[in-house]
């Protein structure tokens, strides 16, 4: 998990472009804490209700597409830290699983938690000449717990998913896509309608049969995130 000072907080928010709704993290740190989870559980519900085409799109404005945890929040409510760290790991499960395609705009930074996130979509774009995807865990002495190793196991090579976690290498749009952390780097300009496109493309795939896919392909780290265990 990455802990960040907090800013001014950003409000995450939802729109819709065709058969595509946008859930737009923020314009600051897009730091994640009990609010932040709020407004993101909710948006999800407006999407899952949809029947019919239907794909999300995630992106965030500025600097960062999040920057994980909110430490100073953390530190004030430490005995809420079991809770919040199971309630964090349950949006990763549910992203990974929603019964709609899902497509990450990452214009800038993602961290920890946060680049956990974007890796739980189903794809992933970056910006190419701006931003970091890192987990920095090993940096700063918190162990991954079993679901998110699972998750990033899961989607990661072997030597992507040992470098990233071991090493707390800070990956940039072509290096990440490289190894597998997004699936294409393009410039600023494009990253947007691309990822609009894509999820245009992918809409007409959604529905339960698409969430028991993912789940069923998906149900080690599900199962662990969850905290129910592997099976």
């Amino acid at each position: 998990m990455n802990f960040v000072k907090s800013c001014v907080p950003s409000v995450p928010s939802l729109s819709r472009i065709g058969d595509v709704d946008v859930l737009d993290l923020g314009d600051g740190e897009n730091v994640i804490n009990p609010d932040w989870l709020d407004a993101v559980e909710s948006h999800l519900d407006v999407v899952e209700a949809h029947d019919g085409p239907r794909a999300l799109v995630t992106r965030a404005t500025g600097k960062s597409w999040s920057n994980g945890l909110d430490l100073p929040w953390l530190m004030a409510h430490g005995e809420q830290m079991e809770a919040f760290s199971a309630r964090v790991q349950a949006l990763l499960a549910r992203v990974l699983t929603l019964r709609v395609p899902t497509v990450a705009a990452v214009q800038g930074h993602a961290f920890g938690a946060a680049a956990m996130l974007a890796l739980a979509h189903d794809q992933r774009l970056m910006r190419i000449d701006r931003g970091y995807f890192c987990f920095p865990e090993v940096d700063i002495q918190i162990p991954f717990t079993d679901g998110m190793c699972d998750l990033i196991t899961a989607k990661l090579t072997a030597s992507a998913a040992h470098e990233s976690m071991t090493t707390a290498r800070r990956y940039g749009g072509s290096d990440a896509a490289a190894v597998g952390l997004v699936d294409a780097a393009v410039s600023e300009s494009e990253l947007f309608d691309e990822a609009i496109r894509r999820g245009q493309a992918l809409a007409p795939k959604a529905g339960a049969t698409l969430g028991l896919i993912k789940a069923g392909l998906y149900r080690r780290p599900v199962a662990t995130l969850r905290g129910g265990g592997a099976e």
